[in-house]
């Protein structure tokens, strides 16, 4: 049970890197800015960007993972698994979800993020992209 429950621990942290986070230190201290990365081991993070709570710049902070109290998202992640049930329904039994690459894979050939598609082409990546489109109308 640990180990699933620290594997969906790290995907959730995972599908955050990219994405803007306001990060505590033990201190005290805020930084807000885009989570670029983290060792898994010692959770020190490196944020992009960054913005002090006294309004200092940095291009980049590392964290030590014995520092950082808490890590908040300032974004709603986007909702894969609702997209996976969306092409599920044209697509039944030939979705693939990913999670830790924050991908879904449809009849194994087109792949596709909360961007769009990545890889594939033709009529049914066409398919893919409308329903795609419809979905991000639909939940915005």
């Amino acid at each position: 049970m640990a180990a699933v429950t620290g594997r969906k621990f790290f995907e959730e942290l995972g599908q955050l890197v990219g994405k803007p986070v306001v990060v505590e230190d033990s201190q005290g201290k805020s930084y807000e800015g885009n989570l670029l990365g983290f060792d898994s081991q010692s959770m020190s993070i490196a944020l992009g960007e960054v913005k002090g709570s006294q309004g200092t710049l940095y291009h980049r902070l590392i964290l030590t993972g014995n520092v950082v109290a808490k890590i908040m998202a300032t974004d709603t992640p986007f909702n894969l698994g609702g997209l996976k049930e969306r092409l599920e329904r044209v697509f039944p039994n030939m979705v693939q979800f990913v999670p830790e690459a924050g991908v879904l894979i449809v009849m194994s050939k087109i792949r596709l993020n909360e961007t769009g598609i990545i890889e594939g082409t033709g009529p049914a990546a066409s398919r893919v992209q409308d329903i795609y489109n419809r979905f991000i109308q639909e939940t915005s």
